[in-house]
This record gives structure tokens, sequence and C-alpha cells, in this order.
């Protein structure tokens, strides 16, 4: 290639790469230029706010400090009705678990128009003392309890009526509860009248001891009187809730005798009253009785017999009660009973039957007979009627009549 043109290639290029820093140096002091305008026409917020802050400015709240004021969006957990007023002017959220000191005042306030309240059911009985009061607001409701005492330990709630011109009805939805514990070094257990209680074990139903304490830290444990030793609570057949007491989910006999419920705390040990345990077979459901007539009608002077029966459990007793028309005449009933074990549909049931006679039947006798027949369930009613005819004489008498 001509050394000419070389040359002058590399001139080109020369100018080019020169044409190209130049550029690049406009743009730099052009971007100072205009950055150096912004800064002069921008306000110092952030000088200023440094400045307060280092005079003992109040500093900014922190992240969930404030509360909300606005309604929760849709798919929010609603906010409770109830509170807990823990000072003037200052509330909180009552938690499901409250626990106070005996002798310190509980002020519970409920939001809402029409406000009921449901406590401990022996407050009411308290007019002595008045130690409950109960007042309703345009907007709230409050309920205070004063002077508290361990007994006061229970649940208390309150919900909202919703009306509507003239029909209210209760708000399911806006509910609120509490249970609430009032502590007490003398009275680990919430105090009853009673040394003794008797309860009933009945069969395929749970049956409670309610032992309630006063302190939800408590160690509880389950105790029979004789012969003294500690009950096995597995959570299976027996289990234990602080709210409630022992449950015995599946009563039976050996279950029966006399136990009490014994608690610790801190070293400090207390028993409760003593529960009576009474084993009853209990039945299912009530009697379902089935009832006859020897005849439908008869005539005066003849006898029948009407028969009520009843297939049930086994061990269970059956009550007979009869009515009948001769009884506004102070007829005296005739009533035999017997109970025997059969077998029906493969299976052993016990057949009560009550049969009542009616001797020398009496225009009187005319009418309805009811049995009712009753277990610790319930009584059921079944009734037949039985029709008298009237006297029809022979025909030598009506000759001679």
């Amino acid at each position: 290639m001509d050394s000419k043109i070389l040359t002058a290639l590399s001139c080109c290029l020369l100018l080019f790469i020169l044409a190209e820093c130049q550029k690049e140096k406009l743009s730099k002091a052009t971007e100072k230029k205009v950055t150096k305008e912004l800064k002069a026409h921008e306000p110092k917020f952030s000088t200023v706010v440094s400045k307060k802050l280092k005079q003992g400015a109040p500093k900014l709240p922190k992240k969930n400090s404030l509360k909300p004021t606005t309604a929760p969006r849709q798919g929010q957990q609603s906010p409770s009705i109830l509170t807990q007023a823990v000072a003037k002017g200052q509330f909180q959220k009552v938690p499901s678990t409250l626990v106070l000191t005996a002798g310190k005042t509980l002020d519970l306030r409920c939001k809402g128009k029409a406000v009921r309240w449901r406590y401990p059911a022996y407050l009411e009985d308290d007019e002595v003392e008045r130690r409950l009061r109960i007042k309703h607001f345009e907007k709230h409701s409050q309920l205070i309890v004063i002077n508290t005492t361990a007994a006061d330990t229970g649940e208390y709630s309150c919900w909202s009526f919703q009306c509507r011109d003239s029909e209210c009805r209760d708000g399911e939805d806006r509910l609120g509860k509490t249970f609430v514990f009032f502590t007490d070094p003398q009275e680990l257990f919430v105090p009853t009248e009673d040394y003794y209680e008797v309860i009933q074990l009945r069969t395929n139903h749970p049956t409670l001891l309610p032992c309630q304490v006063t302190n939800p830290l408590a160690k509880v444990t389950l105790h029979r009187e004789f012969p003294p030793e500690k009950v096995i609570v597995d959570g299976i057949d027996i289990s234990y809730d602080v709210k409630r007491g022992f449950m015995i989910h599946r009563p039976r006999p050996s279950h029966a005798g006399s136990l009490f419920c014994m608690a610790n705390v801190h070293g400090v040990r207390q028993i409760s009253t003593k529960y009576m345990l009474i084993y009853v077979n209990y039945p299912s459901s009530v009697p379902k009785p089935a009832i006859r007539a020897s005849v439908s009608s008869i005539r005066v002077g003849d006898n029948f017999n009407v028969t009520c029966t009843v297939f049930g459990e086994p061990e269970i007793a059956v009550d007979f009660t009869w009515e009948y028309p001769g009884q506004q005449i102070g007829r005296p009933p005739y009533v035999r009973e017997h109970t025997d074990l059969v077998r029906r549909g493969g299976q052993v049931r016990q057949e009560s039957e009550s049969i009542l006679y009616v001797d020398e039947v009496r225009p009187v006798d005319d009418g309805l007979y009811s049995c009712m027949a009753e277990n610790l369930q319930g009584t059921a009613t079944v009734s037949t009627r039985v029709h008298v005819l009237p006297v029809t004489l022979s025909p030598k008498k009506a000759k001679s009549g």
C-alpha cells in the first residue's frame, strides 16, 4: 500500500479520537453544572430535621406503636368488643385468660348499643354487698366487680344485640369473653358451701368433678379418700382442664367412692371439696312403651286387662303409672308387674311389663287407658281405648217387661 495513503488514514483516526475525547469532557461539565443548579434550588429539609433532633425534638413513632384509626379490611379479624380498664382513661384488649389478685377491682367495658353480660351465677345473689355493678351507656356497657374474692373466679362474657326497627337478635359475631382467675394464697380452690358434693356417674355420659382452682399455675392431682391413693389421670379416661376440673370420660363402677382434688402452688397445698361419686347404670334413651288391651269392647259385668310393655337395656329400672276412667269414682287398680331377660334380634333385652286388671266392668270403665313408663332419662306415654257396651236384656225379660 502506498505510504501516502497510510499517512492519510492515520491522520483521520487521530482526529476521530480527539473529537470523542472533547465530547466526553463537555458531557461531564454539563452534568456538574446541572447538579449544582439543582442543589441551589433544593430545600434543605434534611439539615433542618437533623438540627431539631439534636436540639431534643420528639422522635418519630416506632413501627406499630400507633393504634389504627381505620376499620379493619375485609378478611382481617374484627377487633374484640371486650376491653379492660387498667388505669384512668387507659384500656387494653382482654386476653382469653386474665389473672388478677383477689381484692383488686375488675373493670370491663363492652362495645355496643344493646349489651348483655354473663358472669358467675352466684354474683346475681350478692344483694347485701352489691359488689357487682353494671352500667349501660349509649355506645358501650361497663361491668365492675369490687372487693373481689377467689369465689369470683370464672368466665365473664358479653355480646351485643343488633336491632333493626322493632326486631332484635343476638350478634353472634360480636362476642367477647375471658376467664378471670382471682388468685388468693389462702384459697387455692374456688370456695363452696358444701363439704361433700354428691355426683352421679352415669353410664356412657362424661362426669365432671368441678374442683376449680383460682391460680392457673397450680399443679392439681386427683385422689381417692379410701383406700387412700392417687388416681391416674391419663388424658383418655380422665382428663384435667384448669378452667373446669377433672372430667371422667368413661365412668365405671370402679370410679365410685369419695374423691378429692389437691392443689400445690409454691409449696402450699390445699384439698378441695370432697366428691361422693355414685355409679348409676343410666339408660341411653327414654322408654318406648307399647300398650294393648285384651278386648276393644266389652259388656258390663265382664273382665278385661290392659298390658304395657317396654323392651330396653338390662338392669335399667322402669316405673309404670296408670291413668284409667275408673279413677274418677275411686275404683282401686289391680296391677301386676314383672321383668324378664329375653333375646330379640340377636341381643339380650330386658322386658318390663305392667298389667292393669279391670274386673266386673261398669259403664264408668268406658274410656281411655294410659300407661306412663319412666326411667332416668325421661317419661313416655301410650294410650288405648276400651268401649263398654250397654246391657242387653234376654228375650224372656224383654217380653215380661
